[in-house]
């Protein structure tokens, strides 16, 4: 996604401006993106910005009065409650402008503690000969990075680096085990050799053109040990901080809309929203098949806030266009996810027409209600090589390892910055996305949450009732709040619950016995009872028919199969008997697709 790439180095200035120039090059993904460049030779340091906007690439830097402090600063930053606002007063306005984010630099102590955003950047100082390099607490404005004898090198996306560093173009053994096992790589790691992620809230000092210091700002403890709230007093803060903040996200100059969905994230973004009429345009995610729960219910929260609702649609335009839309979903987010999101491409692309800010529920359900979004998965027998399998084993016993401290710090500080990323990454190259679930002082305030209130949907039907009645009457697209008196209640819940795991078991989760089954049955076209209930995409039934030819020109092509850890014939074999219908392959070529992508992308492009 745009950001910021540079170079630390001693290198002479005129080798070290092309080798920045080709950095910045790699991140030109779109003819609307803009760029700009910076140099202090007397530092060591090189950095160049692209960036969606032409006036945010032109702030590049930003520097104080006298022209000794310099910021280089990519993303978002919001004011924090605790230190501009108070208790039921909002926030008003967006994000911090220049002028304030230098002279923040400049008077404040605790820079970049202090910032509250996604976001990376880095502060150069004159007077001391110092150079900062500075993330998020929550590390989502993510920072690529590797260390040369000659150079330091760091990058809003990996492939700037290997721009100037072919030789860095290998796949990292324990990375390609974490990314089959659990979709993404962890503890920082990169499916890049050499190449890592700095960690959240980093703040990295340079100087001379050398690392000094590698320093943290914050640790989670300091919200951790807090002292727990009573149910009412919890409730009672968070809906103050949560009213508090939100304005923030949803004002500035550019024009804001929001994603709905039918459940409870983005209800509760639209309920404490008080737009007037029509200044806050909804759309929702649509499939080929049948209006989803996402898109009726969305229509209808929509209507009841006096909102305008659009629905994008993923249909036989898109299939038309998978080979482009997948390959370059890997491109875009240097293999961080996997092609089967290359409908969320494809949707924020047309997302964009309407609005250049997108908000979204995103994270609500893992802060609010820890929900667990990944986890490690055994591979398809046979399809991997012994020694995959072995690190996929220490995947197992690192992920688990990573479960014994508090379950939030888990979500917040390492689901979301590792598992999360990719997908923001992705849609981030379109548009300017924005959550409330991530502010400091809403996820501060979680944290002093009693157990009770994170194991139910109780705080958000709340939240949402207390924040516009009218929402609290529609219920969910599984089946929660609503008006329906108990007993038809829990039937309506039941049957949604019912055609929720009916989908799943029908598309990619389908068992391989009732594949079989389905095959003969096939000219009855089954699958048009039970896809696009819940879900806008339907891979196991695209994978078999309309992408058949796709699947099998990537896969079965020498290339693909000569892949070292790879098992030619049981890749042969998978792939044959998804086609034919007769097994369900679905997860396993999501996979090699990715895979197959990143290699003819990253690696063999020399």
């Amino acid at each position: 996604m745009p950001g910021l790439v540079g170079l630390i180095t001693t290198m002479p200035r005129e080798r070290a401006e092309a080798e920045l120039l080709r950095m910045v090059a790699a991140l030109r993904h779109e003819t609307w993106y803009a760029s700009g460049t910076w140099s202090d030779e007397s530092l060591g340091l090189y950095v160049g910005g692209v960036e969606r906007s032409e006036s945010a690439a032109k702030c590049l830097p930003l520097r104080n009065e006298t022209g000794d402090l310099a910021l280089a600063f990519s993303g978002e930053q919001f004011p924090e409650g605790g230190a501009h606002g108070s208790k039921g007063q909002n926030r008003e306005g967006v994000s911090v402008g220049p002028m304030q984010l230098i002279r923040l630099a400049e008077e404040d102590p605790n820079f970049p503690k202090s910032l509250n955003g996604r976001f990376h950047g880095l502060l150069a100082d004159r007077r001391n000969g110092t150079v900062t390099l500075f993330n998020d607490r929550y590390g989502m404005g993510r920072i690529y990075y590797h260390e040369a004898e000659e150079a330091f090198y760091f990058a809003a996306e990996a492939k700037a680096i290997l721009a100037v560093r072919p030789e860095l173009r290998s796949i990292d053994p324990d990375g390609l085990a974490e990314f089959i096992s659990c979709g993404c790589t962890l503890e920082n790691k990169t499916l890049f050799q050499k190449i890592s992620v700095l960690p959240p809230a980093s703040a990295w000092r340079f100087q001379q053109a050398s690392i000094q210091r590698k320093e943290t700002y914050f640790d989670p403890k300091e919200w951790e040990e807090q002292s727990l709230l009573d149910p009412e007093n919890y409730y009672e803060q968070l809906r103050d901080v949560f009213s508090n903040c939100l304005p923030g996200y949803l004002g500035g100059p550019e024009r804001v809309g929001i994603s709905l969905t039918g459940g409870l994230d983005s209800r509760m973004i639209m309920a404490w929203s008080r737009a007037a009429p029509g200044a806050l345009p909804c759309y929702s995610f649509g499939g080929m098949f049948r209006d989803s729960q996402d898109v009726l219910i969305a229509a209808k929260v929509a209507q009841k806030c006096s909102q305008t609702h659009e629905v994008i649609r993923v249909g036989q335009e898109f299939l038309a266009q998978f080979p482009h839309y997948s390959e370059r979903t890997v491109y875009l987010t240097d293999g961080c996810v996997e092609v089967k999101h290359a409908p969320d491409l494809y949707v924020n692309e047309r997302a964009r027409e309407i609005a250049p800010i997108r908000i979204t529920g995103n994270y609500g359900g893992e802060v609010l209600r820890q929900v667990r979004a990944f986890r490690p998965v055994d591979p398809l027998r046979g399809i991997y090589s012994p020694d995959v399998l072995h690190a996929v084993e220490r995947t197992r016993e690192t992920y688990q390892g990573l479960l014994g401290g508090h379950p939030l710090t888990f979500a917040a500080f390492s689901q979301a910055p590792w598992h999360h990323y990719g997908l923001l990454s992705l849609e981030q190259s379109q548009l300017s996305l924005r959550s409330p679930f991530l502010d400091n002082e809403l996820v501060r305030t979680i944290f002093r949450a009693p157990r009770e209130a994170l194991t139910s949907d109780d705080i958000s039907l709340h939240l949402i009732a207390d924040g516009n009645p009218e929402l609290s009457k529609i219920r969910t697209d599984r089946g929660v709040g609503g008006t329906l008196p108990g007993a038809l209640a829990a039937l309506w819940r039941a049957y949604l619950e019912f055609t929720f795991k009916a989908e799943y078991a029908y598309d990619y989760g389908m068992p391989q016995s009732v594949v079989r089954v389905d095959h003969v049955l096939e000219k009855l076209h089954l699958e048009r009872l039970f896809l696009g209930r819940h879900k806008f995409y339907h891979y196991r039934v695209w994978y078999r028919d309309s992408l058949a030819s796709y699947v099998r020109d990537m896969l079965l092509d020498s290339r693909s199969l000569s892949r070292s850890y790879l098992q030619r014939g049981a890749v042969e074999s998978m792939v044959n008997g998804h086609l034919q219908g007769t097994h369900n392959y679905t997860t396993t070529i999501h996979k090699l697709l990715t895979l197959e992508h990143f290699h003819r992308l990253f690696i063999d492009s020399l």
